[in-house]
C-alpha cells in the first residue's frame, strides 16, 4: 500500500500527516481516485480534512450528504432546530420519522449510514456571537448553510477575522448564490457593506422551490471538496448566481 506524505500548501491543510487508504476505502472512492488532478492524494486530503456545516436545513442537507459520501474525515454540523413537517419539502437529509427530533441528530445518523468511516460531530445549538469562534476554530473549512442574514454577517466577519476559509450560500424563491472566501479575497461585505436593519428584512416564509437548495448545496459541497483536495479552481473573488425559472447561471467578478 502506497504511503503519501501530505504537506502544508497555501490553503492551510494540516501538515506532515502520513496516512493510507484501507482496502474498503479504495473500493468506496475508486471513482475519485481515477480522476485526473484528484487521485489518491486528493482522497487522502479529504480523509485528513475537516468541514463545519452551519445549518442542517435546505442547504445543509445536500452539503452534509455529499461531504459524507466524498469521505471528508471529520464533519461538524451545527443547528439548534428540530425537524418540522414543513421542512421535508426540501431538507432531504430528514424523513417523516425524524419529525420533532433535533436536526443535527437526524442528519448525523444519515451521514453515518452513508459512510460509517467518517467522524460526524453533531452540535445541537444555534450559532451566535458568544460561541461561534470556539465552534469553528478546529475546522479547516466552514460552510454557511443558514437562512438568517444576521448569521451570515456573523459567519463572514468571524471567518475573515480568524483567517478561516469558508463558503457563503443563500437562496431566495427560485434563485441561489454562492462564493468562497479565503484570507485576502472578496467576502460577503463586498456584496453588502452594511447589515440591513432588522425591520427591513422580510421574515415571512416565501419558498423556496424545493430543488433550489439542493442545487446550491451541492455546489457548496463541491467548493469544500475542491478546497480540501486541491483540485480545480475555487469561487474566490467571484459570485455564482442562478435563476431556476430561466435556468441561467452567471458568474460576477468581485473586488
Amino acid at each position: 500500500m502506497r504511503h503519501i506524505h501530505c504537506r502544508t500548501d497555501t490553503r492551510g491543510i494540516n501538515a506532515f500527516v502520513t496516512m493510507t487508504l484501507t482496502h474498503d476505502e479504495r473500493a468506496r472512492y475508486a471513482r475519485h481516485i481515477s480522476l485526473p488532478e484528484f487521485g489518491e492524494e486528493g482522497q487522502l486530503r479529504l480523509k485528513r480534512g475537516s468541514v463545519l456545516v452551519i445549518g442542517a436545513g435546505g442547504l445543509g442537507s445536500p452539503v452534509a450528504m455529499y461531504l459524507a459520501a466524498a469521505g471528508v474525515g471529520r464533519i461538524g454540523i451545527a443547528d439548534g432546530d428540530n425537524v418540522d413537517i414543513s421542512n421535508l419539502q426540501r431538507q432531504i437529509i430528514h424523513t417523516t420519522a425524524d419529525i420533532d427530533r433535533p436536526k443535527v441528530i437526524s442528519a448525523a445518523r444519515k451521514m453515518k449510514d452513508i459512510n460509517p468511516d467518517i467522524k460526524v460531530e453533531p452540535i445541537n445549538t444555534f450559532i451566535d456571537s458568544r460561541n461561534i469562534s470556539n465552534i469553528i476554530e478546529t475546522y479547516d473549512f466552514v460552510i454557511d448553510a443558514t437562512d438568517s442574514m444576521g448569521i451570515k454577517f456573523l459567519v463572514n466577519d468571524t471567518c475573515v477575522d480568524m483567517g478561516k476559509p469558508y463558503n457563503h450560500g443563500a437562496i431566495w424563491h427560485y434563485e441561489g448564490q454562492t462564493m468562497t472566501v479565503l484570507p485576502g479575497t472578496a467576502d460577503y461585505r463586498s456584496l453588502f457593506p452594511e447589515e440591513p436593519a432588522a425591520d427591513s428584512v422580510n421574515t415571512l416564509p416565501q419558498g423556496p422551490l424545493g430543488v433550489v437548495p439542493g442545487i446550491l448545496g451541492t455546489i457548496q459541497a463541491a467548493e469544500a471538496i475542491k478546497y480540501l483536495s486541491g483540485a480545480g479552481t475555487l469561487l474566490t473573488d467571484r459570485l455564482l448566481r442562478f435563476d431556476l425559472r430561466t435556468m441561467q447561471f452567471h458568474v460576477i467578478a468581485l473586488r
